[in-house]
């Protein structure tokens, strides 16, 4: 598709420097550009690639103030990065969707399919599944008996939704995300372990992304619950009974442990793993290989593991670099010492 400048600033609430009518058919990285793209300048590291872009447009910051030659039109907006979703979501969503359901499914005579669903081959929908309105659900998909998806939702390749679990309105799943594995239950014997019955579900609410190869295990009992607006990476593991609050974030490879609660708006740097039967208050931003022990009263940032207050973190980590100094001056200090002593 292609869409003038004018258009683009209309629908961004953007002021246009330059040629209004040029024509826009792509998206490009700013130092990657070329003709009839569009970039964008958030990093002010990236500066210097604007004054050499080959791309027609690009969106940048209101208080930009170049200090050269620009060939590019210009599209001022108050948040660059923010403007760029925008385009690009309109943009994806304009693209034809598939619908139908493909003659290789199997789907159960008892499950509920809604209008405008997509419903690729080899997928497996089991007994008393209800899929909502206009969901696309790519190949290999596994829907186990008596779960539910909401309206809108995307399903890629491979994912497996186990039964009795419930999916939300445009949420998005990726490939080889696994919702309602059982939870690691096991009561320790003489023997061995016995494994304890995993009885509960996994409810997802509205707008939930889970990154592929994701892990959200069912609740011993009651439910593991993600709720609305939750964003996970890939390979992030959810244990059973837990709960993640609106908005939070997770990056790749973060372990959180059973029956923690995690509040609102909270952010996980990558590999970041979250001890069991904790409370993590909510806007609390725990940083990459963070470790938690016990709960966190919110809004605090953390580093290191254990984690620890971000700031006196920074501080202790510069003490660290001195102790090789500090070492060998104590050595220096000590054989003085000694050499006194004998005089």
């Amino acid at each position: 598709m292609i869409f003038t400048v004018k258009q683009i600033a209309s629908f961004v609430g953007g002021e246009v420097v330059g040629n209004e009518n040029a024509e826009i058919y792509t998206f490009a990285k700013i130092e990657e550009g070329v003709p009839g793209a569009l970039s964008f300048l958030a990093n002010p590291k990236y500066a210097e690639y604007i004054y050499t872009t080959q791309s027609s447009v690009v969106l940048v910051n209101r208080d930009f103030e170049p200090k050269g030659e620009i060939s590019a039109t210009l599209i001022k907006v108050d948040n660059a990065y923010e403007s760029l979703a925008k385009l690009m979501m309109m943009y994806e969503s304009s693209k034809p969707r598939k619908q139908g359901i493909s003659s290789l499914a199997s789907i159960a005579s008892t499950a509920k399919i809604g209008e405008g669903c997509y419903i690729a081959p080899f997928v497996v929908i089991g007994e008393g599944c209800e899929i909502g309105d206009n969901c696309t659900i790519h190949d290999g998909v596994s829907i186990g008996d008596g779960a539910k998806v909401g309206n809108d939702t995307l399903i890629y390749a491979h994912a497996t939704i186990y039964h009795d679990c419930r999916v939300g309105n445009g949420c998005i799943l990726h490939s080889g995300c696994v919702i309602g594995a059982d939870g690691f239950g096991f009561a320790p014997t003489a023997d061995g372990y016995n494994k304890i019955p995993q009885t509960g579900i996994v409810v997802i609410e509205d707008n939930v992304e889970v990154g592929a190869n994701t892990c959200i295990d069912r609740a011993t009992m009651g439910s593991t619950i993600i709720h609305s607006g939750v964003k996970l990476d890939n390979l992030v593991q959810i244990a059973h009974n837990d709960e993640v609050g609106s908005h939070t974030a997770m990056a790749a490879q973060v372990g959180v442990a059973g029956s923690t609660k995690i509040g609102q708006w909270c952010i996980f740097g990558g590999q970041a793993g979250v001890s069991g039967h904790s409370t993590i208050g909510a806007r609390t931003t725990i940083g990459p290989q963070c470790g938690t022990i016990g709960s966190l009263k919110g809004g605090e940032t953390l580093l290191g593991s254990p984690a620890i207050d971000a700031r006196e973190y920074i501080r202790l980590s510069a003490y660290m670099r001195k102790l090789p100094a500090l070492d060998k001056k104590i050595k220096e200090l000590t054989k003085e010492l000694e050499a006194l002593k004998n005089k």
